[in-house]
């Protein structure tokens, strides 16, 4: 899925985007679905996890906590400190990382791109498109910005690489 893509609007094809706009914020609000899933799963995995460690102090408490009655403390530090719960939290992060994201998107496709597509045929009813003897051309003027964008980005892209290179 390319976000970048997706909510691009072509104005010189406005019935053509129209009609793509329902199957396309359908097919972000799947892509949101199935990034809910994954984040409940992630989430329900670190629950299972803590208490596979915790039931796991609580049946040999020398050996996990170094003492014969551990305390709560001692028991949350031990499966703090798991690499297994370590792990299902690093998981739980991403797929809520993941989740926000796609949340994003899926509501700026379904809304914002949709009132960006009823302004235009507004804008376009109303003769707007017509223009002055001189029109401008949309077209190569979002590819100029978008230019500049890109530019900005691999100019930032390349700082953070030689400054991760250096600190090595």
């Amino acid at each position: 899925m390319n976000y970048n893509e997706d909510i691009r609007i072509d104005e010189t094809a406005l019935d053509v985007e129209w009609l793509d706009q329902a199957s396309l914020a359908m097919r972000w609000g799947k892509h949101w679905a199935v990034c809910k899933r994954r984040f409940t799963e992630a989430e329900e995995k670190v629950k299972v996890i803590r208490a596979e460690l915790i039931a796991e102090a609580n049946q040999n408490p020398v050996k996990c906590c170094y003492k014969e009655k551990p305390n709560a403390a001692d028991i949350e530090a031990y499966y703090r400190n798991s690499k297994r719960h370590k792990q299902a939290k690093e998981e739980w992060a991403q797929a809520q990382y993941d989740l926000d994201i796609a949340e994003v998107a899926k509501n700026e496709i379904s809304y914002t791109r949709k009132v960006s597509l009823e302004n235009l045929v507004k804008l376009y009813g109303q003769q707007y498109f017509a223009g002055p003897s001189m029109p401008r051309d949309l077209t190569w003027e979002r590819k100029e910005k978008q230019k500049n964008v890109d530019t900005g980005v691999a100019k930032s892209l390349y700082e953070r690489a030689t400054k991760m290179t250096r600190k090595k």
